[in-house]
């Protein structure tokens, strides 16, 4: 774990803090949500400098495969489910602990916490306002019955394919503030350039890029795309501060 991170514990479940020294921290906060291989961003040189440059709070909570979704993951927990928890336990646990006014946590992943993030500002864009991807794998369903516990938390591909972003996107009511990146070689690019489609069809606001590539190598295109991907999301923050005044 790189220095400024602690891990702390957030209604039982473990998450990673990154807090800047006081003296410059702002009343703005990221909610960082991890792939599927768990990795946290404590241990990302590349998100590590670019908070501390940013002087941005951040709270990466662990969440197993769970997909952040709103169904039980055994794995996770038996009875209560990665989205409940991040709605009930931890942004509150980011308010309280920070002072945070309303609409002043960002939401952003790579991978799984990509499409996690984006999901969550689409189903409450109220609350979380800004919200961005990188390399989000919005067509998670494609991994149902193939020993994932995904097969745990979903009785068929088809009802998984109904839960994934592109079926929550709604055109009288998104996050204001939505960015989303895939690099065009990744195997996912194809649910990412279906979901700009169809938030582009309903006249959805949102930025993406979908041409900047590093060939496929998604660990040097996430490294590449975080500056940009925090960037928008601090100005997002900002924006809403200023509207909220």
């Amino acid at each position: 774990m790189l220095a400024g991170w602690s891990r702390v514990e957030i209604a039982n479940k473990s998450a990673d803090v990154f807090e800047p020294p006081k003296t410059r921290a702002t009343r703005l906060a990221l909610l960082y949500l991890h792939a599927e291989d768990g990795k946290s961003p404590a241990d990302n040189a590349t998100i590590t400098a670019l908070l501390r440059t940013h002087c941005l709070m951040c709270v990466a909570p662990h969440g197993g495969r769970s997909w952040w979704a709103d169904r039980v993951c055994p794995e996770f927990d038996t009875s209560l489910t990665a989205l409940q928890h991040l709605l009930r336990n931890v942004a509150p646990w980011m308010e309280t602990r920070w002072g945070l006014g309303p609409r002043s946590i960002g939401v952003a992943g790579v991978g799984m916490g990509g499409q996690g993030a984006i999901r969550l500002g689409l189903k409450f864009p109220d609350r979380f306002p800004v919200v961005a991807s990188i390399g989000g794998a919005f067509d998670y369903h494609d991994f149902h019955g193939r020993g994932t516990p995904l097969d745990e938390m979903y009785d068929s591909r088809e009802q998984c394919r109904q839960d994934t972003a592109v079926l929550h996107v709604d055109p009288y009511r998104w996050p204001l503030h939505l960015w989303l990146a895939c690099d065009p070689a990744d195997d996912g690019f194809r649910g990412n350039d279906r979901l700009h489609e169809k938030l582009t069809a309903l006249g959805v606001s949102h930025t993406a890029d979908l041409l900047t590539t590093t060939g496929g190598d998604s660990g040097v295109y996430a490294d590449r795309m975080v500056g940009p991907m925090i960037a928008y999301v601090l100005t997002g923050l900002e924006r809403e501060s200023r509207r909220l005044m």
